[in-house]
């Protein structure tokens, strides 16, 4: 991994020339994002992600963190939060904005720790990849929750992006799950190697939490066929 979007991120705050970062699927063109959007205020944050953070309680586990917005906030709040990113760019960047426990680590890599909450915003359910490795990481967060906890989790259903047949059904050219995308993307001339990103439809994913004993609560949809959900035990 070249790490692209950490780059970007730390450009963005040390003022290093920034530019927009590109992003492409597999089934959509090519599209740019304006870096300062990964770092929006709460009040610029979208519905889903402000009641997120309202929901939030306790030790708090951010994953994915990005650029730290979210743990920022929350810090701010006062509550204990532990913010982790396979990218060390953007961990550096969220080091540089005062978060103070904020490290390079893998959901997956995580052991001998309990969450009272646990984070996974701007599509969460992106990092696990594929529809068969969703398990695999609702088990490990199971784990690490506390016997009151919650994950606070939101994804879209991305039907909406398939044209549809006469008959009003959506024409879904894959032999696999719709919502696994091969993302890629470029910053500065360069391109980093694609990789595996899911968008879960809520009732898939409410199917696969209840599989692995874990309960799966909407607590509020978005404007535009995505949603937030809790998960507790």
């Amino acid at each position: 991994m070249i790490d692209l979007f950490g780059k970007a991120i730390l450009d963005f705050q040390t003022h290093n020339s920034p530019e927009n970062i590109v992003t492409e699927t597999n089934i959509s063109e090519a599209d740019e994002m304006d870096v300062a959007y990964l770092f929006r205020t709460y009040i610029e944050m979208p519905k889903l992600e402000q009641k997120a953070l309202q929901l939030s309680k306790g030790k708090i586990l951010d994953v994915g963190c990005g650029a730290g917005s979210h743990s920022l906030y929350l810090q701010e709040k006062g509550f204990d939060v532990t913010s982790i990113d396979i990218s060390r760019n953007a961990i550096k960047t969220c080091q540089l904005r005062g978060l103070k426990n904020a490290k390079v680590q893998n959901i997956l890599e995580i052991d001998n720790i309990k969450f009272d909450t646990i984070l996974l915003l701007m599509n969460g359910t992106g990092i696990f990849g594929t529809l068969s490795e969703t398990s695999k990481y609702l088990r490990k967060l199971k784990n690490l929750l506390s016997p009151n906890g919650q994950i606070l989790i939101d994804s879209s259903d991305i039907i909406y992006m398939f044209d549809k047949n006469e008959d009003g059904s959506y024409l879904v050219r894959t032999d696999n799950y719709y919502g696994e995308l091969t993302f890629t993307i470029s910053y500065k001339n360069q391109t980093e190697v694609p990789f595996p990103w899911l968008y879960l439809d809520y009732i898939t994913f409410q199917k696969i939490v209840l599989k692995n004993s874990l309960q799966c609560q909407l607590i509020q949809k978005g404007e535009h066929f995505d949603y937030l959900a809790k998960i507790f035990i």
